[in-house]
């Protein structure tokens, strides 16, 4: 069964975000034929850089890095099968916090500083023209507490419900998380990996207990694409060159996984697997 007709709404705070815990999801819906957006909230300014081709480019040096990733992103979205990137009331109008406590954050453009009414009636707008039937954005911790996923989380939520009293109520919203047995198993799995870089430490990476993930999507098919996304977001991931493994700035090996992970956050359940989970996150939508 395909999902043409159905439309699907990403929200993501910075960009490389949406490849690392959404990308082969997005590629399998868009090759089903459903009609994806990627919603970016920020350019990413202040991420750090691998590598010394474009270290200069960092927030607090050329300060250029926001305008670079627009590029990357655009590679990636093009690997995934999507369009052009598509930010949160335009390229540049909200500006990667940074992690909580650093200054970034008291930046005049910082997206957690900015009026939490008036992001949630800009994400609200984007709700009401794109009409989706599944939103999907973080937990409300973030996933891994970076301040722009807590916001993207809050925002995105509330946005909904101010969608819904305008006329479009979303059916189903998801946050995307790790599952923990997942990241573990697949860390198990790691054999060689590049001299620079280090395996986890236990319980390093963030995750899910497994029994609070109610939904998984089978990405198999499409880790070529997701790959590829990982490619162009070259600044921000390293691939290895002796296994399918990759890793941040950090240089923390962690496994290209082949199952994503979500939590039902609105709306109701569609048809569960055996072991009760959905698989699809259409599933029980009378389209």
């Amino acid at each position: 069964m395909t999902a043409f007709g159905k439309r699907l709404l990403l929200v993501h705070a910075h960009p490389d975000d949406e490849t690392l815990t959404t990308g082969g999801t997005i590629a399998r819906y868009v090759a089903e034929g459903a009609e994806v957006t990627v919603l970016t909230c920020t350019l990413g300014e202040e991420g750090e850089v691998i590598g010394e081709r474009w270290s200069q480019l960092v927030a607090d040096e050329a300060n250029q890095l926001g305008g670079y990733r627009i590029a990357e992103l655009t590679a990636a979205l093009a690997a995934l099968g999507v369009g052009a990137p598509r930010f949160l009331g335009g390229a540049g109008r909200f500006r990667d916090s940074g992690m909580a406590g650093t200054p970034s954050a008291r930046h005049p453009r910082a997206f957690v500083a900015a009026d939490r009414d008036r992001v949630i009636d800009a994400v609200a707008d984007v709700i009401g023209e794109l009409r989706p039937h599944v939103v999907v954005t973080y937990a409300a911790d973030g996933g891994y507490g970076h301040p722009d996923h807590v916001r993207a989380h809050e925002v995105t939520r509330a946005a909904v419900d101010v969608a819904a009293e305008r006329g479009w109520d979303v059916p189903k919203m998801y946050w995307t998380v790790a599952e923990a047995s997942a990241v573990e198993d697949g860390v198990c799995r790691i054999g060689r990996i590049p001299e620079h870089w280090r395996l986890p430490e236990p319980g390093e990476l963030p995750s899910l207990a497994d029994h609070l993930v109610t939904a998984q999507v089978d990405v198999r098919d499409h880790l070529v694409a997701k790959r590829a996304a990982f490619a162009a977001h070259a600044t921000q991931i390293e691939l290895s060159d002796v296994g399918p493994e990759f890793a941040l700035s950090n240089r923390i090996a962690q496994p290209v996984l082949t199952t994503e992970y979500f939590v039902l956050g609105r709306g109701a359940a569609g048809p569960v697997d055996a072991a009760g989970r959905e698989t699809d996150l259409f599933g029980g939508l009378d389209m």
